[in-house]
């Protein structure tokens, strides 16, 4: 038991051990819920949740309705447990910097391309956030949905979709970091 709570302190892990949890979560995501891994729609069952409650005719359409209802599902309960779990995750680490000055912004890498300003960082997450979040809704499916979730049932789009993913980051490293990468 001793190691294994070594195990959990450790800053970087095993690749094959997380790889095993995962799929021990995915197995078990689909026993207990009956739901397949994938929390990108979680958003949009959040903002409709409150946004219905502003302008109720809005949302009153097949896509929420039926496709996307408003409320707290599977997704958002998956994106707050992942949310959570990754606070944990870096708490027992040692990583977690929560509130501490400069915490944002402790890549060198990052200082030395774009500056020490932490709003850049921020902005940049956001905007890039704001990106996959539509990407996802527009192909369906988030990284996890299709990534893990589809390669778990070994469905060759899944594995279609990493090999683009994979060289896509890439691409934008190269773009982004220019020639420091």
């Amino acid at each position: 038991m001793k190691w294994i709570m070594h195990y959990f302190h450790k800053e970087l892990w095993s690749p094959f051990v997380a790889g095993a949890l995962l799929g021990v979560v995915g197995v078990l995501a689909v026993l207990l819920s009956n739901s397949l891994l994938g929390a990108s729609g979680a958003f949009e069952n959040l903002a409709g949740m409150f946004v219905k409650a502003v302008a109720p005719k809005v949302f009153d359409n097949m896509y929420f309705n039926f496709i996307m209802p408003p409320g707290i599902t599977w997704g958002v309960i998956l994106l707050i447990g992942v949310f959570f779990g990754g606070m944990i995750g870096a708490a027992t680490s040692s990583t977690l910097k929560w509130g501490k000055k400069d915490a944002a912004n402790s890549d060198p890498q990052w200082k030395k391309i774009f500056g020490p300003q932490t709003w850049k960082r921020w902005v940049l997450a956001f905007v890039g956030a704001i990106i996959l979040e539509y990407g996802a809704g527009i192909a369906g499916g988030c990284t996890s949905g299709l990534a893990i979730s589809g390669g778990m049932l070994l469905a060759p789009a899944a594995f279609l979709f990493i090999a683009g993913m994979f060289a896509s980051g890439i691409l934008t490293a190269l773009v982004v970091y220019r020639k420091h990468y």
